[in-house]
């Protein structure tokens, strides 16, 4: 799709998705009169909030590296994640609440048929448009459509908790309304445990979490295969957003001129930046000769056995 061109228009869908499927819940809401509807219409408001918030996130990861952000914008998608699950969690307790109030004062439902028939329109809208998302996400290797994505699917699957429960709440007994706020209650768990793996996620993206194992392998194979005879240590990685930056030690041979160790290094970044999209490899040439060059542990990262070099506290490298 060519009007989908970039992130920040696959985030628009988020929106409009929102906007159209929290009409649709509050209404029929208000023709029930349904807490477990309620929950459901919550949170819609909670979708475009987090819809918005990521639109913003992605016009901003999207601009240029400038003077006085030399790695780029990226991470403005983690802190979007993070606002997204704070606002998941805010739901959560809020549904949770308004539901354990109508527990107690339970109150007649109306029309739940028809309610039930508008829910079933709204979550095919926010499948779609979640399906949508995740192929976005998946395209940009953007943490923060995929997060939003998974947001929408959950949202769908509240919905259909909600039809079914009120297609129980049918058939039962007048006295079975107590399920009402029973079903909100679930959602609400449900909600929480989604925002909590948002606030994960997020987490690990600003802590600048290593890449995955299978990443670094990549990486280790190219260094393995360029430079076989080539120890290395202090192999370290971390993603922001979409892109993926990696720095590591070279202990190469003194002999070696500057040239030769510029073409070896050359062809190692181009064997890794051909496996992973939008990884910058930086590598650090020592001589294999000194001493000083093996002094691993000084910045911590993976060596070429494959073991971890935990940086040592207060440790003096020189």
């Amino acid at each position: 799709m060519t009007v989908l061109n970039t992130p920040a228009r696959y985030a628009l869908v988020s929106v409009a998705a929102s906007l159209v499927t929290m009409a649709l819940k509050f209404w029929a809401y208000w023709m029930t009169g349904s807490v477990g509807i309620f929950s459901d219409a919550a949170e819609s408001v909670i979708n475009l909030a987090a819809g918005l918030v990521t639109f913003t996130a992605l016009v901003l990861a999207a601009r240029p590296a400038d003077k006085r952000h030399t790695y780029g914008h990226d991470k403005a998608e983690y802190f979007a994640s993070g606002v997204e699950g704070t606002l998941i969690l805010i739901a959560s307790v809020a549904i949770f609440y308004t539901a354990l109030q109508r527990l107690f004062a339970p109150e007649p439902l109306m029309s739940l048929g028809l309610g039930a028939a508008v829910l079933t329109v709204a979550a095919m809208i926010n499948l779609g448009a979640a399906r949508l998302l995740l192929h976005g996400g998946r395209k940009f290797d953007s943490i923060a459509l995929e997060a939003d994505a998974k947001h929408l699917m959950t949202d769908v699957w509240t919905s259909l908790a909600v039809i079914l429960g009120v297609a129980v709440i049918m058939a039962a007994p007048e006295e079975w309304v107590f399920l009402d706020p029973l079903i909100a209650m679930a959602v609400a768990v449900n909600i929480l445990r989604s925002g909590l793996d948002l606030l994960r996620r997020s987490w690990s993206g600003l802590m600048d979490h290593t890449l995955p194992s299978t990443e670094i392998q990549i990486i280790k194979d190219a260094l393995h295969e360029q430079a076989p005879d080539a120890p290395f240590h202090g192999l370290r990685s971390r993603k922001s957003g979409s892109k993926r930056f990696i720095d590591v030690h070279l202990l190469i041979p003194g002999k070696c001129t500057v040239k030769e160790a510029h073409d070896l290094c050359d062809r190692i970044e181009k064997h890794v930046e051909s496996r992973l999209d939008n990884a910058s490899l930086t590598i650090h040439v020592e001589p294999v000769e000194e001493d000083s060059s093996w002094d691993g542990h000084c910045i911590g990262g993976v060596a070429n056995d494959g073991s971890d070099q935990e940086t040592e506290p207060g440790n003096k490298c020189s």
